[in-house]
């Protein structure tokens, strides 16, 4: 089939609103499991997924934390002005960003735009004893100075620089912990409470930069994690940050219109030492998990082609897996294996532990999987690019699976319940 004629509307569903989880269920195993196994549906709860899984199988799971990403700033005239920060620009680098102090400059959304015409923004708040005030400016937009930046136009986020006193040497990450909110989804159309801080994280996050969370992980507690590690199921972790994008809708009738958003990923050498252990054959936590290690076999491919590449020329574009001519009529050549081997070695090669790159894949029916042979993950909104990514992974029968788990009462999106899905 061809991906990019795919028509959005065969993909979308009745979703009322009293069907989407407004709030989880506790405690957050409890949540119901739908499994589609090869065919077959069958419910259970999600405390019991282990009786599911393949002994001695390999789980990768996404380790991304939430940050809380919305600064709200209160104007002399009374006007409230929110800056949601989307992507770090300067440093670009996640980890330096969290830890910089009295200064750093974000791509950022603003809401209340139109009160905010020029001029600084200002709040002033206590962290450690220290008296801070935040400043806020809206500046030219440089996508030049963006490593891997999803943000081409002005039109897609606005660059803010920040500034504070370096005084007490208060990070960021400290700013971000005390003035900032939790950007909980949009659709679940309520404030932000106390308790998202808690219900909106994963038990294993621990990597900040995520502005949504990855939502399949949610229900799992310290005790399904031992249940899965009994039966000698290995867990292993890889990064991507969850961007805003991960809620914008397919607006135009054919897919080949819509533009993904871009994602970083990082994955240790030691995760795929382990997927070449397994076969390369992974239990998936969640559509993020899915991506990450799907761009890995493209990211191969290049270096197949290409040995000298550097980190960032490694990103996946969209539509890179369904064009066979890219990349000297590599890709669905090579194994997915040599893939991996490739990175192996590239790794070794720059003395590098890690790999840091990102991804604008999208993943549509027509697509074929390399490395993700199950995949648990809550109920998608219709006509959007993860319902899509179920499809392709099911093989076209995601109806049958969303009717089912309509009729019998099941809860959607994010705060919803969980689906182990086995084609």
């Amino acid at each position: 089939m061809n991906t990019k004629n795919i028509q959005i509307s065969d993909y979308t569903y009745d979703l009322p609103d009293e069907r989407i989880a407004k709030f989880p269920v506790s405690p957050r195993d409890h949540s119901k499991l739908l499994v589609y196994n090869h065919g077959t549906i069958e419910q259970d709860h999600f405390y019991n997924i282990s009786h599911w899984l393949p002994q001695g199988a390999l789980m990768v799971y996404n380790n991304t934390k939430v940050i809380q990403a919305r600064i709200h700033f209160r104007k002399s005239t009374g006007a409230l002005i929110e800056v949601f920060l989307l992507e770090p620009a300067k440093p670009a680098d996640y980890e330096q960003m969290f830890q910089s102090v009295g200064k750093c400059s974000w791509i950022c959304m603003v809401g209340n735009l139109k009160k905010w015409k020029n001029g600084t923004l200002e709040r002033d708040f206590e962290i450690r004893g220290c008296k801070i005030t935040l400043k806020a400016n809206r500046k030219e937009f440089d996508a030049n100075h963006i490593l891997h930046s999803s943000f081409k136009t002005p039109s897609a986020g606005y660059w803010i620089d920040f500034e504070w006193d370096t005084t007490g040497g208060i990070s960021f990450a400290e700013i971000l912990q005390t003035v900032g909110e939790l950007p909980i989804p949009p659709y679940l159309n309520r404030e932000t409470e106390e308790s998202d801080k808690t219900t909106y994280q994963t038990v294993y996050s621990k990597i900040m930069g995520s502005v949504a969370a990855p939502t399949a992980g949610l229900h799992f507690t310290d005790s399904v994690l031992d249940s899965i590690k009994k039966l000698g199921i290995e867990t292993e972790e890889l990064t991507l940050h969850v961007g805003a994008g991960t809620f914008k809708p397919v607006k135009h009738p054919e897919i080949k219109e819509h533009e993904m958003h871009t994602e970083f990923i990082c994955v240790h050498k030691q995760t795929l030492v382990k997927l070449l252990n397994h076969q390369c054959e992974a239990i998936a936590v969640g559509t993020t998990s899915v991506r990450t290690l799907e761009s890995l076999y493209y990211m191969g491919v290049k270096l197949e082609h290409d040995k000298n590449l550097t980190e960032e020329q490694l990103h996946v574009f969209q539509w890179e897996p369904y064009e066979n001519e890219v990349e000297g009529g590599l890709i669905n050549q090579i194994t997915p294996q040599k893939a991996i081997q490739n990175i192996l070695d590239y790794l070794n090669e720059n003395e590098l532990n890690a790999l840091h790159s990102s991804t604008q894949i999208i993943i549509a029916p027509g697509y074929e999987y390399k490395y993700v042979k199950m995949l648990i993950t809550n109920f998608h909104q219709p006509q959007s690019t993860l319902l899509l990514l179920v499809s392709a992974f099911v093989k076209g029968n995601w109806k049958t699976i969303y009717d089912y788990a309509l009729s019998h009462d099941f809860r959607f999106l994010s705060y919803g319940d969980s689906s182990l899905l086995i084609p």
